[in-house]
């Protein structure tokens, strides 16, 4: 086995934490909601929300959590976590990405497959996808399952930083 080979090895490896945590998807920056351009995601319609902003050409996107792929659109642009202990939770990639779809994004998973936090799920061409698209990627709690959400604030995260304050 190579250095290269031990890195990706390191890349793939799940984090391990509760099934209560909610950690940092990547590498990037932590910002508020409201900073997002869209009025649904930033008005957090669709439930308490948080938002990261990623740097570079290409960035893998994780798990932020262990549990089950509920939702998994086929063009990448979004996945859902159904948590263990209940909690629901949406990543949206970009702003309308929807419409590229699938160009930029390499999909990883399958929907229905269990995940553990920091596990891979997409693979996004940034540097392609920039061009047409916001690409500041949303953390949506859809269902908090009677859990009160309090996000920290805005800063710098690794992958598998908690999220929550």
């Amino acid at each position: 086995m190579g250095f290269l080979d031990r890195f990706k090895k390191t890349i793939n490896t799940p984090i391990t934490v509760s099934d209560s945590s909610v950690i940092a998807p990547a590498n990037g920056k932590m910002i508020d909601i409201k900073e997002v351009s869209d009025p649904v995601f930033s008005s957090e319609m669709m439930g308490k929300s948080t938002a990261f902003r990623y740097e570079g050409d290409e960035i893998t996107l994780c798990s932020p959590a262990n549990g089950k792929l509920g939702v998994l659109f086929p063009t990448g642009h979004a996945f859902g976590v159904m948590m263990n202990n209940g909690m629901e939770i949406l990543v949206h990639i970009g702003i309308n990405t929807v419409d590229a779809n699938g160009e930029g994004f390499k999909v990883l998973k399958k929907q229905g497959q269990s995940v553990k936090a920091g596990e891979p799920v997409v693979k996004v061409n940034l540097k392609q996808l920039a061009k047409k698209y916001d690409m500041s990627t949303m953390l949506i709690i859809t269902n908090p399952n009677n859990r009160t959400i309090e996000f920290k604030k805005p800063n710098e995260v690794k992958l598998g930083d908690s999220i929550f304050a």
